[in-house]
This record gives structure tokens, C-alpha cells and sequence, in this order.
């Protein structure tokens, strides 16, 4: 949780603080523009963008909705707008595999495996209910910071999630039923 101490500091100029603040929302930043992309590169830029445009526009953040959100709102508009303009890139980054001595390797690859399933199966969502999926499961927002982050009734936020999972039930049950890779 982001101290308000920290946001009005750096509010009121101090460089330090701004910086701080920065870092402290870096990653959660990354994670979301990555899962909204599902594309290393793309999240890298579209969370440059965001924590460039929270840089510049910290002055406009005002204490009505949580600063978390506030943020979460500027990240997932750049990386809708950057989804409705992209064309599809592959990440090498999606292909690598590591192990590690501790786990058993064939439940590494399984592992693998239904993460891969996963990220596919979110990816081929539509772009809005997307979006809920990945600020509610993925970030663990509430439904109310979702809708205010997207700006969306409350009510909408429930059925794109509700729909969401369906979909998504419907999608895992098909990999499921495609059997192990090999």
C-alpha cells in the first residue's frame, strides 16, 4: 500500500519522493501492462509510457479515488490503446524453460504447461473482460477499484467477470480435453 504522506510529497515537489514512489509502483506497473500485452516488449513500453505519464501528471492525481487506482486507470488505458494498435509479436522470452534441482522436472513441464494454457486461454478473451480478469485475479483488486479504474457501473464490472470466467471455464476445459502436450 502506497503511504498518502509519500503521494502528496510528491505532489508538492519533492523530487525524492516522486522517485519513491515511482519504484515502489514499478512492478505492479510491469505485471499489469504484461498480462493485459501477453507480451514482454509491449509491457516494458507501456509501462514506461505509465510511469512517464504518472511522472508528468502526479498534480492531476486528486484524493477522491485511491492512488492505486488512479494509476491502474492511466496503465490500462495506454495499454488498450497500444492492444487496439499492436500487431502480433512472439516473445522468445515465452518459449524458455528453466528447471531447478528441487523439483521433480516433469511437474515443472506440466506446471509450464498449464500456465501456458492459462496466459492462452486470458489472451483470447475479449479486450474488455480481459481487463477485469487481469485487474481482479491478477492484481486483486476489488470489484468497486475496478470500476472505478475503468470507469465502468459496478454491475458491468460483475458480468464481464462472470462472463470472463465462463469463457475462460469453457477454454481450459478444451485444453484439458486436448490431453498432455508433447
Amino acid at each position: 500500500m502506497i503511504a498518502p504522506e509519500l503521494v502528496r510529497s510528491a505532489q508538492a515537489g519533492d523530487r525524492d519522493a516522486l522517485i519513491t514512489l515511482l519504484r515502489e509502483i514499478e512492478s505492479h506497473v510491469y505485471r499489469t501492462a504484461f498480462y493485459i500485452l501477453n507480451n514482454e516488449q509491449d509491457a516494458l513500453d507501456a509501462s514506461q509510457e505509465a510511469l512517464l505519464r504518472i511522472y508528468t501528471k502526479i498534480n492531476s492525481y486528486e484524493e477522491k479515488a485511491l492512488f492505486k487506482t488512479w494509476v491502474q486507470r492511466i496503465v490500462t488505458n495506454i495499454c488498450i490503446d497500444k492492444f487496439r494498435r499492436a500487431k502480433p509479436t512472439v516473445s522468445m522470452d515465452e518459449h524458455e524453460m528453466t528447471f531447478t534441482a528441487d523439483n521433480d522436472v516433469e511437474q515443472e513441464i506440466l506446471t509450464g504447461y498449464l500456465a501456458q494454457d492459462i496466459r492462452e486461454a486470458i489472451e483470447k478473451l475479449p479486450e474488455h473482460h480481459r481487463t477485469v480478469v487481469v485487474l481482479r485475479y491478477l492484481q486483486d483488486f476489488s470489484y468497486h477499484e475496478i470500476a472505478e479504474s475503468l470507469n465502468l457501473p459496478l454491475n458491468t464490472v460483475k458480468s464481464y467477470l462472470f462472463r470472463a470466467r465462463h469463457t475462460l471455464q469453457s477454454l481450459l476445459q478444451d485444453y484439458q480435453k486436448g490431453g498432455v502436450r508433447g
